[in-house]
Order: structure tokens, then C-alpha cells, then sequence
């Protein structure tokens, strides 16, 4: 295996969600300077799902038009556009535009909603044309993805995003930061540390991430060391017309586009069993592998980030930051247990998932119970919390990548539906804690400096 082909497939990876991933680290930078406030973190969500018609779009027309649609042309949109507007929001974040008598900051949001489209269709266009290359380099391409959350964490720790001292207060009457006035001296305010560099800086490092990873596509698409590396197939050579591409693949019975695993999806087949990879699976079989992949994703992607700070600031702000981080390198460092040892069991990825899960119950319980849950007083409440974050994605990571190694082998189809369906089960999950974390109001947060708990 070529080391290059491996160093480009990582940062192509990282490039599929470098620049949500990086909105949301950088929220308590920007929240404080624009008119919605904390309201922002929930138009966000919206606007994640929102962008969804991206990902929409592609996999209908891989369903109804199949074989007209070549990823490769929409990668370069796509990243192009993730590179200008990373660049764009570097500069206009803060502008504000007056609408019905309120300022509103329409840039950002227009500019959010763009890198949302972009990053929500990474997932069935990078997926796919981690096709043209061997195997083994789909699990490199995963742990890039891994690391495009945990490199823009890293930074904004740099940075010093969301550093925060507890002070004493001034005294009586001294006015706070709401304007509002406090009475006693006895209390302890949050006082936030100022960053080392701007977020104008973090969003054009971001645009920086996104021209690494064209330089990598460009590479994985045109270097000599890559083609080598790439699959004989002869679906994969684009210069064939239609007619003897088919002509090709009618050669090459085997080839894994002919694999019926997929086709049990789209239509209902006669046959109880299809050939699948190592050994045979039954269409039920398949529905599960894919209700799986879903409900993975809901959990990792939207249900339990959106109650991270719920459950863990209780502990303090540094249980935090260091499960947020930790949680982070977790994701990269399952992708290559996953790359040496990839145990394709599903009776072993069904018991990965529901011991994922029960961390994952954990840590919404703690979340409820905040502002005083379990051990909140105890140096063991801390490390069990940051333990808790450190399985829960470690494991749930380890089942994705397996779903995405198995699928890989069943064919480009396949790759597409997996794509689909990470986005399926991300946007179920935002939708069903959307209402309970930002209307309903289910979740509390406790002050970082004057929360009582009792003993």
C-alpha cells in the first residue's frame, strides 16, 4: 500500500466536515458579538437540516438516473464552494442586516447554510469515490473524518474558546454584564478569558483546511504513485462510453458492482438470500446493518452532542472541555483499531452498538439530572463522565466504520445509500432533540461558579 495514497485519503477526509465542525467550536466566540445570541446554536440545527436537499438530490438521481451522475465534478463544486465561503465568513460574520425593525446576521447564516450543503453532501460523494481506490484506503478516508472534528477542537483549545475563571463579585451594586445589579458579595462570577487570535483567523484557517483537501482530491485524481492504487475494474474508467462500460462489466461477473445487496433495498427480490461480501446475507440481514448505521449516526451526530455541555459542565468547565477533546481523538483512534483489526460480525457489531448505547443512556441521564447529577462533587464524577464520552464514541465510531468497510464490498451503491443513510439518522436525531433541548426547554445548565448541589 502506498503511504502517499494514505496521507491524501486522511485529508481528503478531514475536509467532509472541517467547517461545521469548526462553526461549532468557535460558538462561544461568536455567539457574545451577533444579535441572536445564543439562539444561534439552534438556528444552525435548522439550517443543517435544511441543507439536506444536497444529499437528497444526489442520492435520487443515483437511484433514478443511475450511472449519469460522476462525483467527481461535484466534489470539486462542492469543496470549491467550502473554500469560498469559509473564506467569505471569515469577513462577515458580524455583519448584521436590518429586517422587519431587528438586526439579524445574514451573512453568517447564509454563508452556514452553504457550508451545511457542503457538508452534508460530502456524504455521498466522498464515500463513493473512495470506490476507485482499494479497500484499505476507506478506513484512512474515516479516520480523516474522524480528525476533521478533533483538528479544529485542537485549535480553538489554542485558542482558548470557552476558557473560563470563577472571580469574586464586586461589590454590591456593582453592575453586571446584563446590566441587572447583584446583591451580597458572597457570589462568584464567570468571567470568560479573551482568545489568543480571532475567529476571522479560525475561519480562514478552516478555508485553509478545505484547500488541503482539493489539493488531496486533485492528487487521489492524478498522481502517478495514486493510480497504481487505484481498482482495475473497468467501471471505474471514466473515459469508456456508456455502451462498453457495460460491455466491460458483463466481462467481469465478479466485479463488487454486481453484488445484489443494494438492489434488496430498492426493489423486492424473489430470492430469501443475496451474495454479500464474506458469506450470505439475508435481506433482513441488510435492513438491520442499515437500521443500525442510522440509529449510530442519530446518536454520535445530533442526539448526544446536542446535551454534551448539559452533562458535562456540571463537572466543571475543564470535565468539558477534556471529554469534548478526548471524545474528539477517540473517533480517529477507532478508525485504526478498525484498519487492524476490522471484525466484520454482526452478531459483534449488533453487541458493539447496544454497549455504545448503554454509555450513551448514561450520559443522557446525566444530562437530565443537571444541573447536580451523579458524583457531581466527586474527582470519580469527572472521570467517569470523560470515561463515558471517551467509550461511547470509541465504540459507536468502530460499528460505522465496519458498516462502512462491509458496504464498500457490496459496490458504489452501496457507498451511496451509506451515505444517505448517515444522513438520514443525523437529521431524525436533530429533529427529535430540536424541540426538547431549545423549545421545551427539558435540559438545564448550571453557573459554572455558584451551582449548589447537595453532598
Amino acid at each position: 500500500m502506498s503511504l502517499l495514497t494514505h496521507a491524501l485519503a486522511c485529508l481528503f477526509g478531514m475536509g467532509s466536515w472541517v467547517a461545521i465542525n469548526g462553526m461549532w467550536v468557535e460558538l462561544p466566540l461568536v455567539v457574545p458579538q451577533i444579535p441572536e445570541g445564543w439562539y444561534l446554536p439552534s438556528y444552525l440545527t435548522v439550517i443543517i437540516q435544511m441543507a439536506n436537499i444536497g444529499p437528497l438530490f444526489i442520492t435520487l438521481m443515483h437511484r433514478f438516473r443511475p450511472g449519469v451522475l460522476d462525483e467527481r465534478p461535484v466534489i470539486y463544486c462542492i469543496v470549491g464552494l467550502g473554500i469560498v465561503a469559509t473564506f467569505l465568513l471569515a469577513f462577515f460574520w458580524r455583519h448584521t442586516v436590518t429586517i422587519g425593525g431587528s438586526l439579524h446576521s445574514v451573512p453568517l447564516l447564509v454563508l452556514s447554510f452553504l457550508l451545511s450543503v457542503v457538508d452534508c453532501t460530502s456524504s455521498v460523494t466522498f464515500l463513493p469515490f473512495m470506490m476507485r481506490l482499494r479497500p484499505q484506503y476507506l478506513t484512512t478516508y474515516f479516520a480523516g473524518e474522524g480528525l476533521s472534528g478533533l483538528v479544529p477542537a485542537l485549535v480553538a483549545l489554542i485558542q482558548g474558546v470557552g476558557v473560563v475563571h470563577c472571580q469574586n463579585a464586586t461589590l454590591a451594586g456593582a453592575a453586571n454584564t446584563t446590566g441587572a445589579t447583584m446583591v451580597g458579595s458572597g457570589e462568584l462570577q464567570a468571567i470568560y478569558q479573551p482568545a489568543k487570535f480571532s475567529a476571522q483567523v479560525f475561519f480562514v484557517f478552516l478555508s485553509a483546511m478545505m484547500v488541503v483537501c482539493l489539493v488531496a482530491f486533485i492528487l487521489l485524481n492524478h498522481h502517478p504513485a495514486v493510480a497504481r492504487e487505484r481498482n482495475n475494474d473497468l467501471y471505474f474508467s471514466g473515459d469508456l462510453a456508456p455502451g462498453k462500460r457495460e460491455q466491460g462489466l458483463s466481462l467481469h461477473t465478479q466485479t463488487p458492482e454486481q453484488k445484489p445487496m443494494i438492489s434488496s433495498l430498492e426493489a423486492v427480490r424473489r430470492e430469501p438470500r443475496s451474495s454479500f461480501g464474506m458469506g450470505t446475507y439475508s435481506n433482513l440481514e441488510v435492513v438491520f446493518i442499515f437500521v443500525v448505521l442510522a440509529w449510530v449516526n442519530a446518536l454520535t451526530n445530533a442526539v448526544l452532542p446536542s446535551v454534551q455541555s448539559y452533562s458535562c459542565l456540571p463537572y466543571g468547565n475543564k470535565a468539558y472541555h477534556l471529554a469534548a477533546t478526548m471524545a474528539a481523538v477517540a473517533n480517529p483512534v477507532a478508525c485504526f483499531i478498525a484498519m487492524f483489526v476490522p471484525i466484520r460480525s454482526l452478531i459483534f457489531m449488533g453487541f458493539l452498538a447496544i454497549i455504545g448505547t448503554g454509555f450513551g443512556t448514561y450520559i443522557m441521564a446525566m444530562a437530565a439530572l443537571s444541573p447536580c447529577p451523579l458524583l457531581v462533587h466527586s474527582p470519580s464524577g469527572t472521570a467517569v463522565i470523560v470515561l463515558t464520552w471517551i467509550l461511547f464514541v470509541l465504540t459507536l465510531s468502530y460499528v460505522k466504520v465496519i458498516i462502512g468497510v462491509i458496504l464498500r464490498d457490496e459496490g458504489h451503491s452501496a457507498l451511496v445509500w451509506c451515505g444517505a443513510v448517515v444522513q438520514l439518522g443525523s437529521m431524525v436525531g436533530a429533529v427529535s432533540m430540536f424541540p426538547l433541548v431549545s423549545v421545551y426547554g427539558l435540559f438545564r445548565s448550571g453557573d459554572a461558579c455558584n451551582t449548589k448541589c447537595p453532598m
